[in-house]
């Protein structure tokens, strides 16, 4: 069965070039939110495996409250930034952070990891 992912990205093209990636690993794409609004209504729906979740949203805003909710649900997250660990809350740095832009090897060993 193929791993369920939330994808959360404000950037067009960089929500595309991830959606490839985790076709190319075999997962399935379970949503796709730009702005923390719909990030939140699709975290809440619970209908996915793992949450991938660009820390900057634009506007000013951030994916951190999707975060918090995640956590509070036990889902499974990781942070895309491409401002390394300084670049996400304090208290959520225990969480994967991936750096941006992407890398294929290390999106792969985000998702084996939470099996």
């Amino acid at each position: 069965m193929a791993r369920r992912v939330l994808v959360v990205e404000d950037e067009a093209m960089v929500a595309i070039l991830i959606e490839d990636l985790l076709a190319d690993l075999g997962c399935e794409l379970a949503g796709s939110a730009a702005n923390a609004r719909e990030a939140m209504s699709m975290a809440a729906s619970g209908e996915f495996d793992v949450a991938l979740l660009d820390v900057n949203l634009g506007e000013g805003e951030t994916s951190f409250d999707v975060a918090d909710l995640l956590r509070r649900n036990g889902a499974r997250f990781a942070f895309l930034t491409g401002y390394g660990a300084a670049g996400v809350r304090l208290d959520l740095r225990d969480a994967p952070i991936l750096g941006k832009p992407v890398d294929a090897a290390d999106l792969k060993r985000f998702l084996e990891a939470v099996d």
